[in-house]
């Protein structure tokens, strides 16, 4: 009977994880596509956290759930974080910036679908006879998880690591020289002050 039921169970009856899944992606894809399109600075990194705990949500329907908190620890808690740090550094408006009044949306726009459409090629050629067992050992445990990462992709791990240590580095300068010219405009306080000792010209 449970052995029928699987047979026969296919793409036009989706169990509930499944269903879940396309939910969650959905809110997702739209969290992602509020993140670049909005004009508020702030709103887009507040956007990037939905965006990026969705996937997280999705690595949890996956039964990856390492892999689920390690996005949440890393990029929601770390990186997002850096880049509130950054506009903060920076005094990025709080509000509309002009800056993201770009003239090149289109060009922008027709740059993110070339990348995406090459992505996805990419992953659907290089996975197209690649089958999971969902029923054996789970892939997305730490074991697995570790050996794949530390054997394969040590070097992309430190090169983004040394990348968010520049990123860091480079608001705290731009902070810094702003906080300069403000008081070079200024000028020195004590000059407006000064007057003269009475009988000395």
């Amino acid at each position: 009977m449970m052995l029928a039921a699987a047979e026969t169970h296919g793409f036009l009856s989706p169990t509930g994880v499944e269903i879940a899944f396309l939910l969650v992606g959905l809110a997702t894809l739209g969290a992602a596509a509020i993140t670049v399109t909005t004009k508020q600075l702030v709103h887009a990194a507040l956007w990037l956290v939905v965006a990026l705990g969705g996937l997280a949500v999705e690595y949890l329907l996956l039964t990856a759930e390492f892999i689920a908190w390690v996005q949440v620890l890393i990029y929601v808690g770390s990186v997002v974080v850096l880049l509130l740090f950054g506009l903060m550094l920076t005094r990025a408006p709080i509000g509309r910036s002009p800056d993201a009044d770009s003239r090149n949306g289109w060009v922008a726009l027709a740059v993110a679908l070339a990348a995406a459409g090459a992505l996805v090629w990419v992953v659907v050629d290089a996975f197209r006879t690649t089958w999971i067992d969902l029923d054996g050992p789970s892939q997305g445990s730490t074991q697995v998880s570790g050996e794949f990462l530390f054997r394969h992709w040590v070097l992309p791990f430190e090169a983004l690591s040394v990348l968010l240590l520049a990123a860091l580095v480079g608001a705290i300068v731009l902070s810094r020289k702003d906080t300069k010219a403000s008081q070079d405009a200024k000028g020195p306080k004590d000059t407006k002050d000064v007057k003269a000792p009475e009988g000395k010209s």
